[in-house]
């Protein structure tokens, strides 16, 4: 199946969490087997279908846990449990602790803000953490969208937490799919608020090996996790270009980063870094994609 396909049927997936429909039926509607659809899902989202939806109904469990006053009953019955019994079960299975546990050992570090803000944004990214940088089979060239703009900008500062690796240019998805999921599942073990979308930050690229940070940013700065560092986007100002289209458009973006640099007498002060501001998963048509580039200054 073609991603965008692929991605139609993940978006239905993710607004139907309460009451999933079944696999069975959904292939029916796609004109595929149950089998074919299975391996499809499980390829593109790294995880089955119904271990997605689990997935997205806890994590959004434990963002409710630590935004809201809802009881376990509420929360339990709203996410489409039989009981607050199963719910607590699941949850204890995926988080290693009971929902109460989670809320008075987590929820009370930080204020409502920041965690109204890491709610909505579990919501947004839950479906298509996975899907970040995946490469569409096909792209019509007239379906192409230019970079909106570009413009220079403060950066205020941002903590993240980061995963740094080595690897070719053609890894490139697979890593930031491997590093997202880790990364986004850690936060909410932890109880960290998320305060933005996912970025990759390209300290070194070329015709060999590209060092590439994935990273998740922190309402607060949080300590690493093995693999896991903490680390910061760096304040001061920046060049910032919106990419609307397709990912495998990017370079020319950062051509035209780097010729409006040159045309404003700029220079770069450091290694520029993407925030996906729109997720695949939601928003099935790349046309509708949006990226944000962001690249260092001088001061």
């Amino acid at each position: 199946m073609r991603h965008r396909e692929l991605l139609r049927i993940i978006r239905g997936l993710s607004q139907q969490l309460v009451r999933p429909a079944s696999l069975a039926h959904i292939a029916r509607r796609a004109g595929r087997s149950p089998f074919q659809l299975h391996r499809d899902l499980h390829r593109t989202l790294r995880e089955t279908p119904r271990a997605f939806i689990e997935r997205q109904r806890l994590e959004r469990a434990a963002a409710l846990l630590l935004g809201s006053s809802d009881s376990v009953l509420e929360m339990a019955l709203g996410l489409g449990y039989s009981s607050p019994e199963t719910f607590s079960r699941a949850f204890r299975r995926h988080f290693g602790c009971g929902p109460r546990h989670y809320r008075a050992s987590r929820g009370a570090r930080r204020g409502a803000g920041p965690h109204a803000r890491h709610l909505a944004l579990t919501t947004a990214m839950g479906p298509c953490i996975h899907l970040y940088h995946l490469p569409l089979q096909s792209t019509p060239r007239k379906a192409i969208m230019p970079t909106i703009s570009v413009t220079r900008q403060h950066f205020a500062g941002q903590p993240i937490l980061l995963i740094r690796r080595r690897i070719a240019r053609h890894e490139l998805q697979s890593m930031l799919s491997d590093c997202f999921g880790k990364l986004f599942g850690h936060g909410h073990k932890a109880g960290l608020a998320i305060a933005g979308w996912p970025v990759a930050r390209y300290l070194s690229v070329g015709p060999g090996l590209w060092t590439v940070e994935a990273a998740m940013p922190l309402a607060s700065a949080a300590a690493g996790d093995g693999e896991m560092e903490a680390g910061s986007l760096p304040a001061g100002p920046v060049a910032v270009g919106v990419h609307a289209g397709p990912y495998e458009e990017l370079p020319g973006t950062y051509a035209a980063i780097e010729q409006w640099m040159t045309d404003q007498g700029l220079k770069a002060a450091g290694a520029p870094w993407e925030s996906y501001v729109t997720d695949p998963g939601q928003h099935p048509d790349p046309a509708d994609w949006k990226t944000e580039v962001y690249w260092p200054l001088e001061r």
